[in-house]
């Protein structure tokens, strides 16, 4: 049984709830290549940390803070799930969340940033054609729009278009591939699961499976080879808090307001947030193609919040569960 009544959507609420997860994945791409750099602090050097670490302990560490938050304010009991749903949502931490993150920071170490956001930003092309293929949705000339002008403007904003910024590498390009596909499935299968259930519950079970995924796959031990420093445990426990705790619960938010098209087009917002950034906190200059792209992310945007007015389809399908 679901763990609270349902409530009326709000869209306007989920475009701010997911836009806002987007503004702190902009966030946390910065210092996920400042990770991967070795440049964590501005005055001195750091060890590189491993994309593999950095992927685990993101996880693992929003884990070791939601828990106790959740069994202390709800107790133990109400944190339970039916058997069916604990292996759906599995299937949404490991095939989506866990898999989806290690693969975007493997692709940007084989490629390049560049390469691995423009590839993993075509999973809303992907949620489209299953939504589409399953019957669920229309492939209207607004929603198609709206994907594709996501995706074109995405690709401008981060330089790919007139830059010869894409580097192709075998393994990197599948790996971001795949974690496109990822992405589209948690898109999918998240806002299915968070039509009966509080999404608190759906990410403490999501981060469970995602947090047993990596210790089967890279135990403890090899993790405390690795030797970091007292700044570095710091820097992944802020890390954590900012590109997955935070985040994940305005994302599951905003798909208990909004279908998981709008959804994932609105998160196309994180490279535009990552080029503004940039540009604040680092003084880099946003070129016309850049500008002209974050402008065309917008507008798909408002595109397709559209609703299809020859069909008459509803601008969202569920009722929450806030």
């Amino acid at each position: 049984m679901p763990h609270t009544s349902p409530n009326r959507t709000h869209p306007v609420r989920g475009y701010v709830y997911i836009a806002t997860a987007a503004f702190l994945w902009g966030i946390a791409a910065s210092l996920g290549r400042a990770a991967f750099t070795g440049r964590l602090l501005p005055t001195q050097a750091l060890r590189p940390i491993d994309p593999l670490i950095l992927s685990q302990t993101r996880t693992t560490f929003s884990l070791l803070v939601l828990l106790p938050v959740l069994t202390w304010q709800r107790g133990g009991r109400k944190l339970l799930l039916p058997a069916a749903d604990v292996v759906q949502t599995f299937l949404l931490g490991v095939l989506g969340v866990a898999a989806s993150n290690y693969l975007y920071y493997l692709a940007i170490q084989r490629t390049n940033v560049a390469t691995a956001i423009i590839l993993q930003y075509t999973a809303p092309v992907w949620v489209l054609i299953y939504m589409v293929v399953r019957g669920r949705q229309k492939a209207t000339v607004s929603r198609v729009s709206a994907v594709t002008l996501a995706v074109a403007g995405s690709a401008m904003v981060i330089g790919v278009i007139g830059s010869g910024k894409l580097r192709l590498d075998a393994v990197g390009v599948m790996a971001a591939l795949v974690a496109a596909f990822s992405f589209a499935f948690y898109n999918v299968g998240g806002h299915d699961i968070l039509a009966r259930y509080d999404r608190w519950i759906v990410l403490l079970w999501t981060l469970l499976a995602a947090s047993a995924f990596w210790i089967v796959l890279n135990p403890p031990w090899k993790v405390a080879a690795a030797h970091y420093s007292g700044m570095q445990w710091l820097f992944l426990l802020v890390f954590s808090l900012v590109s997955v705790l935070a985040p994940f619960s305005l994302y599951f938010a905003g798909l208990q307001h909004l279908e998981p098209t709008r959804a994932i087009v609105v998160s196309c917002l994180e490279p535009v947030f990552s080029i503004v950034i940039a540009a604040v906190a680092l003084g880099e200059v946003m070129g016309l193609v850049q500008t002209l792209g974050i402008v065309i992310v917008l507008v798909a945007i408002m595109l397709v919040q559209m609703p299809d007015r020859t069909s008459r389809e509803p601008v969202t399908v569920i009722d929450p569960i806030e």
